[in-house]
């Protein structure tokens, strides 16, 4: 039987679950992150439960936030691609992947291994190790392992169609064996037949399972993410590599986790799974309900040959998204219980997928969908334009009525158009000075019919999608406003309102607006949006530094779009070269420090050598000045006696020689003579 032979769709009776350690490679990455966070908050079993309403609806909308490790649910380990990162809360340990024995025992120690081979070449050998390890030991287990294999549709890619005459007919799991991999996916393969090859052995001791996976996207997105990046910083339209009629094979990431979960818990017959969501949509499709939901609904078709001038796609996302498959997943669908987060894919959840993009990413999580975005073209059409120029000739027949000034409703109009635009609701704004009036703001923020269309139930006060999240009041004096206008420069003030005369008309004109009952703070204050107030007239700080440094501390941190995968990896290669730079000027310096100690310890220990020897010289020199009186006395005293006596007791020879020569010396001592 070949060792890839696909058997009957089915899943086997499921068995009575304990609680199960998992191992997932690389869970700071994109599919492992996201897949060990889902199965943190899963307990063992459940996916095999029947679904109700109750449930398939609160599917739908599921999140999971990162947290600590749950009594009952999956004991999730696992390694990381870039290990100055630290172990993410939700995790239970962290498994150093560059040491193969600490891997190899947590491998024998966990009842499920999921490895994803799609974040680099370096995944594919750990991968090729891992499996192989568990059945180099498939004797030795106590206990059956679960070996699966998170692999791409890419290993499809080549694959010819089913019927050339109706290319519209999808590969299932049972055309497994025709497929035929993109070349720079060819290893993938090699791969997943190596993994069912070995799950052949002893299914009592290890299973193996291959799930090919569709373009994942949710959270904070992946492959399709240049377009969400694009499109969120408001670029004039998206590009559609080619001609973007390829149908693009894809499944939310919470949804291959479910897939993940029901494996673990149902272990199906078929080993070779495709996962995959039941949409048909085109590339062009997926990027056009991006940008509608997100930007302005444009796009534009680009050359394959173009592509690479936007750096931020790279080869194998380029490959991913030219690839043109119809799939579908019968085993998921039929025989498992997936909790859908998008069964119908991208196109059709774009407004959740943005909504969830968005709040993954930290960027302003309310909604930019606006009443307009009837998913037309974006162009401009004749009625629109006729509109446009009824509005301009109003505005200027108003303009000459009221001495050239612009009235409240047109202004406020304009103020609305603005904040409900894509780039403020994407970036968010400042209103500085406006609304003037507490009648402005009811205008400006009120609640339109549409609104309570879409909130029926609800008791709608202001329109929240325009509504300020933060108000701060500048206060001071009058006489601190105006002397700051009278020291005004004459360059800044010529040709504005900012002249002592104009500058206290308007003062007044404020004052008479806004009376102690009738403010705009208190139009705020009364929706519970609290005016924060400064008094500048305490700031003599440049440039009113202190002022701003309390507005931003007000406002909080910047909710700016985080650096893309891509970013992140140069941000960490950057920061791996630093940090070897450092290490290499810490070494460099240790070495001079430790040659420049070498070089003054050899120094002083020269210095301290010609010192011992000028000492010893000095010594040796007082030593035979102070013997030069002695030798003296002896020479003059004592050595002619005792030389002669010396003489004469080497010629008689005596017994006693130290006797004979005392008596000798004691006979003719000088002194007795």
């Amino acid at each position: 039987m070949d060792a890839e032979q696909v058997e009957t769709l089915s899943i086997s009776s499921p068995v009575k679950q304990g609680n199960k350690r998992i191992f997932v490679n690389n869970v700071d990455l994109f599919t492992g992150k996201n897949i060990g966070k889902y199965l943190n908050g899963c307990f063992p079993g459940a996916s095999q439960q029947p679904l109700d309403a109750e449930d398939e609806e609160a599917a739908s909308v599921r999140s999971y936030e990162a947290s600590s490790p749950q009594e009952g649910t999956f004991d999730v380990c696992g390694s990381l691609s870039h290990r100055e990162g630290g172990r993410p809360p939700w995790i239970a340990h962290i498994v150093d992947s560059s040491d193969r024995e600490s891997m190899e025992e947590a491998l024998l120690d966990c009842d499920v291994i999921v490895y994803n081979i799609t974040d680099g070449a370096a995944q594919l050998e750990e991968a090729r190790w891992a499996v192989s390890t568990l059945h180099g030991h498939i004797d030795e287990l106590s206990s059956q392992k679960i070996f699966i294999l998170l692999s791409t549709v890419m290993t499809w890619a080549k694959s010819k169609l089913m019927d050339a005459e109706d290319p519209d007919i999808p590969f299932t799991e049972e055309d497994f064996r025709k497929r035929r991999a993109h070349p720079n996916f060819k290893e993938h393969m090699s791969l997943e037949k190596h993994a069912l090859k070995l799950g052949k052995t002893n299914k009592s001791k290890l299973m193996t399972y291959v799930v090919a996976s569709g373009l994942t996207y949710g959270c904070e997105e992946e492959v399709f993410h240049f377009f969400f990046k694009e499109a969120w910083h408001n670029a004039p339209f998206l590009p559609v590599l080619g001609g973007g009629e390829n149908n693009q094979p894809t499944i939310h990431i919470q949804d291959l986790a479910s897939v993940v979960q029901n494996i673990i818990d149902g272990r199906p017959k078929t080993k070779y799974i495709l996962a995959v969501d039941d949409s048909r949509s085109t590339l062009e499709d997926i990027i056009k309900a991006i940008s509608v939901h997100l930007s302005n609904g444009c796009v534009k078709q680009i050359p394959i040959a173009d592509v690479f001038l936007y750096k931020d796609i790279t080869q194998v996302q380029c490959d991913m998204l030219l690839v043109d498959l119809p799939m579908e997943a019968s085993c998921v669908k039929d025989r498992m219980n997936i909790r859908w987060v998008a069964e119908m894919g991208v196109v059709e959840n774009a407004a959740a997928v943005v909504a969830e993009f968005r709040k993954s990413r930290g960027l302003l999580e309310k909604s930019a969908a606006r009443a307009n975005d009837d998913g037309d073209d974006g162009d401009d059409d004749d009625g629109k334009a006729m509109e446009d120029k009824e509005l301009l000739d109003a505005i200027r027949e108003a303009q000459e009525i009221n001495n050239g000034r612009i009235e409240d409703q047109y202004i406020t109009n304009f103020f609305r158009d603005i904040l409900l635009s894509k780039q403020c609701q994407n970036q968010g704004f400042i209103l500085d000075g406006y609304p003037k009036t507490t009648d402005q703001a009811k205008v400006l923020f009120a609640v339109t019919d549409e609104d309570r269309e879409d909130n029926p139930d609800g008791d709608l006060k202001y329109n929240a999608l325009i509504m300020p999240e933060v108000v701060v009041h500048l206060e001071a004096p009058d006489t601190f406003l105006k002397e700051r206008v009278i020291n005004l420069p004459e360059a800044v003030v010529h040709g504005t309102h900012n002249s002592e005369a104009g500058f206290t008309r308007r003062l007044d004109e404020y004052s008479l607006i806004n009376t102690e009952d009738e403010t705009v703070l208190n139009y705020f204050d009364e929706l519970e949006i609290h005016p924060e107030r400064i008094n500048i007239a305490t700031d003599d700080s440049p440039e009113m530094k202190q002022t701003v440094e309390q507005i931003v501390e007000i406002i909080g941190a910047p909710r700016n779009y985080g650096p893309s995968e891509e970013e992140l990896e140069e941000a960490r290669r950057l920061a791996v070269e630093k940090k070897l730079r450092e290490q290499e000027e810490a070494r460099m310096k240790r070495q001079q420090e430790e040659a420049t100690e070498t070089a003054e310890r050899a120094a002083s220990e020269a210095e301290w050598a010609a010192r011992l020897q000028r000492v010893r010289q000095q010594e040796s020199e007082l030593l035979a000045t102070r013997s030069v009186p002695m030798r003296n006395y002896l020479m003059r005293h004592v050595m002619p006696t005792l030389t002669q006596g010396l003489l004469e007791c080497s010629k008689v020879r005596p017994d006693d020689p130290v006797d004979y020569l005392a008596e000798y010396l004691f006979k003719n001592n000088p002194s007795s003579v």
